[in-house]
């Protein structure tokens, strides 16, 4: 008997663990509709990550919790890559089931990318990375793009609450990096569809030239990031930050001393590997956690 209850206890938890993907738009994605190249995963690349590249539909990858500690609140993530491709694990799928496992419903947002041409998206970026003014002219008509993903993805999942169970008003989004790009500019120049009840950009590539000074209903912000980030996104996070606090908006950030920029879910035995614990506590402070 208690190997039956064992087996059966492993399965209702398997069948929650198991996620589905969904398409964000009815048909093709607007402002891309000549895009006939097709998402490609990649496992060997130069940071040794599984990688999503390529992305010309995009998708949200569902991660519904248990029914037992579902609190209908949803999170849609961002995961990041430059706008060359996505850190789906450390950035998306891994934060999804840790999430999922607070009774939050994750939405894993694949969003639109520059096309790349070989097997190595990793270093395709990387070359491309090395002169800035390249990355920006290669990526000027792709952010956004995939800024409007990241609003169409909150506007889906509030026209879609009823469907998983959600609260229309308990649904924020994170991001990473370029992610961070697509969650952060969800603070602004929202609309009452897509406006999203909270905002989590995580070493965030969000210049001064995407800030505006936040409005009288702006969501509250967690942000994170690493004083040591070698891109030097902890600068544009310190100004986000100021930006809510001097406007007496609600706004929690942690400026890890190490960390540098990438670590998403990764274990270094350092500090920024419980990031994801303050972030889950700063839920908790909301109300976003309870039923």
């Amino acid at each position: 008997m208690r190997i039956l209850l064992i087996l059966l206890t492993f399965i209702t938890t398997l069948s929650f663990a198991q996620q589905t993907e969904v398409k964000l738009y009815p048909g093709t994605a607007p402002g891309s509709e000549s895009w006939n190249w097709q998402e490609k995963v990649s496992d060997t690349n130069a940071i040794k990550q599984r990688l999503v590249y390529n992305v010309a539909q995009p998708t949200l990858t569902v991660f519904q919790p248990d029914p037992s500690v579902a609190n209908g609140t949803a999170v849609v993530i961002c995961p990041g890559g430059g706008f060359y491709f996505l850190s789906i694990n450390s950035e998306g799928f891994d934060v999804a089931r840790w999430l999922a496992k607070k009774g939050v419903t994750a939405f894993v947002l694949k969003y639109r990318l520059v096309q790349t041409k070989g097997k190595d998206p990793v270093q395709e970026f990387f070359v491309v990375q090395s002169k800035r003014e390249n990355w920006e002219a290669a990526t000027s008509n792709i952010i956004p793009l995939s800024v409007a993903d990241g609003r169409a993805a909150i506007a889906w999942v509030r026209k879609n609450a009823a469907t998983y169970k959600i609260d229309p008003k308990r649904i924020g989004i994170i991001g990473f990096s370029a992610g961070g790009t697509v969650a952060g500019s969800a603070a602004f120049n929202y609309t009452p569809e897509n406006k999203p009840d909270f905002v989590a950009p995580i070493y965030a590539y969000l210049p001064s030239k995407m800030q505006s000074d936040p409005a009288s209903d702006a969501p509250p912000l967690f942000i994170a990031c690493a004083s040591d980030d070698q891109i030097g996104l902890q600068v544009p996070s310190i100004e986000l930050y100021q930006r809510w606090n001097n406007a007496k908006k609600p706004v929690e950030m942690h400026l890890y001393a190490k960390g540098g920029h990438g670590f998403g879910m990764q274990v270094h035995h350092i500090a920024t590997d419980t990031w994801i614990e303050r972030f889950g506590d700063w839920l908790g402070d909301l109300g976003m956690l309870g039923k």
